[in-house]
């Protein structure tokens, strides 16, 4: 008989999970072209996955999601006042929600 696992000091709740899955919305002339398709973009950290992504905006918005889409930006060599940095890597998610459903990405959740 298996023992039942510990709750770990750690150990995040589902919503809170949800809350890191989706750190913030991109809003860009390109993702306001893409919401007129019922498409939204989120960026979000780099070891999320699809499914992952799709359940945590299904949660929070109380959407249905139809298929997501990711990409990955890898930073590029700058320089700022003749110093050199590299820009962070991000990852964004191209979410596309079922026919009838919308989510305002300007609003409070």
């Amino acid at each position: 008989m298996k023992k039942p696992a510990k709750a770990t000091k750690g150990a995040v709740s589902g919503a809170e999970r949800h809350f890191d899955t989706l750190i913030s919305p991109v809003i860009t002339e390109k993702s306001t072209i893409a919401s007129e398709n019922s498409q939204v973009v989120f960026r979000v950290p780099l070891e999320a996955t699809k499914p992952e992504i799709a359940a945590a905006v299904e949660a929070l918005f109380k959407v249905k999601v139809k298929a997501v889409n990711t990409l990955r930006t890898k930073g590029k060599n700058k320089y700022f006042q003749g110093r050199p940095y590299t820009r962070s890597t991000v990852k964004k998610a191209v979410v596309t929600l079922e026919p009838g459903h919308t989510i305002d990405v300007t609003g409070r959740i």
